[in-house]
């Protein structure tokens, strides 16, 4: 008797996160029966470009690599020294220490992160034994940042930075390079640039597709409902892992015009969708539920395609947030 989809592939991916009771097994069987000879192709040339450029300095050939992925075993290390977050702990290799050291956390930061630590992956079945480990991380961050202290949302970044590193201290760093240099003051107290790119954002959808635009916004779904999540978490806990993991990587080397790139991706491969729901349950349901989670998303290799596939106009995210906070956004 053939075996199905489902009994071939276990109830729990590769990285600990248990598959939901609507997961499509035919649809992941199809996708990976083309994508495992890719990762295997792609995990050979990064055995020589590692050999070949072993600082991994960025340039035209190992940009273009990221954007095809990053293989597993080398995605904690190329994250590290992309981004200089290795290079800044060297400089400073005593600080997460230091920071776990302090005699009296701040009793209200430390009970917010152990509030948000259960519902940090609770999917995931490695999870409870790294949450000691993410209480750290968020720990030490919050009070090493007074200013950012703690968020909610940053339990989602940090918890899968430590799923990807397996160790406290590169994810304390590459958590400080997201928060202080990707997406500044998106996890201050005011979110104030946070407010300015959803502004942006909306105004990159109306130029790309005002269809679009006008339904949403005759259905009344405000976009801070839609993609607040998205920019916070950097599309964790949204998205499947794997797609995330594959937009990080590309994050991590060109910086926040990955997160127009992926959001504007969500609009752009799913505007029939959206133009099909006819009142704003159903809007909200699709953009909740439905393509986060569809044959779309699943397919990381083909959505990093059509996010790059996307023109964004030199200078042009820069102009409109010049425009935005003019505009008091």
């Amino acid at each position: 008797m053939e075996a199905t989809a489902k009994s071939k592939f276990s109830d729990v991916d590769e990285y600990g996160f248990k598959r939901g009771e609507k997961f499509d097994y035919d649809n992941y069987e199809r996708i990976m029966q083309s994508y495992f000879t890719v990762l295997t192709r792609r995990r050979m040339k990064w055995e020589a470009i590692v050999q070949q450029n072993p600082d991994l300095i960025l340039n035209p050939k190992l940009k273009r690599y990221i954007r095809k992925g990053i293989p597993k075993p080398y995605r904690a290390d190329v994250w590290m020294k992309i981004t200089g977050a290795d290079e800044a702990k060297r400089k400073n290799p005593n600080l997460y220490h230091s920071l776990l050291n302090i005699d009296h956390f701040n009793k209200e930061i430390s009970d917010s992160i152990s509030i948000d630590l259960p519902r940090t992956f609770p999917d995931n079945i490695h999870f409870d034994s790294k949450k000691d480990r993410l209480f750290n991380i968020l720990c030490a961050y919050a009070h090493h940042n007074r200013d950012v202290g703690y968020c909610q949302g940053l339990n989602y970044i940090a918890g899968l930075l430590l799923i990807v590193t397996d160790n406290e201290e590169k994810s304390f760093w590459l958590l400080k390079h997201i928060v202080e240099n990707i997406v500044p003051q998106y996890h201050s107290h005011n979110m104030a640039n946070l407010l300015r790119d959803l502004a942006v954002f909306r105004e990159l959808v109306i130029r790309r597709v005002p269809a679009v635009n006008r339904h949403v916004e005759n259905l009344g779904l405000p976009y801070a409902v839609i993609a607040s999540k998205w920019f916070i978490c950097i599309f964790a806990e949204v998205l499947p892992v794997e797609t995330v993991l594959r937009i990080w990587d590309c994050v991590f080397a060109e910086g926040y015009k990955i997160v127009f790139r992926a959001a504007l991706a969500m609009f752009m491969t799913h505007k029939n969708a959206i133009l099909e729901c006819e009142d704003i349950a159903a809007l909200a349901n699709l953009f909740r539920d439905t393509m986060i989670q569809d044959s779309i998303v699943t397919d990381c290799h083909s959505f990093i395609e059509a996010m790059f596939s996307l023109r964004l106009k030199r200078g042009e995210l820069e102009s409109l947030r010049k425009v935005a906070v003019l505009n008091g956004n």
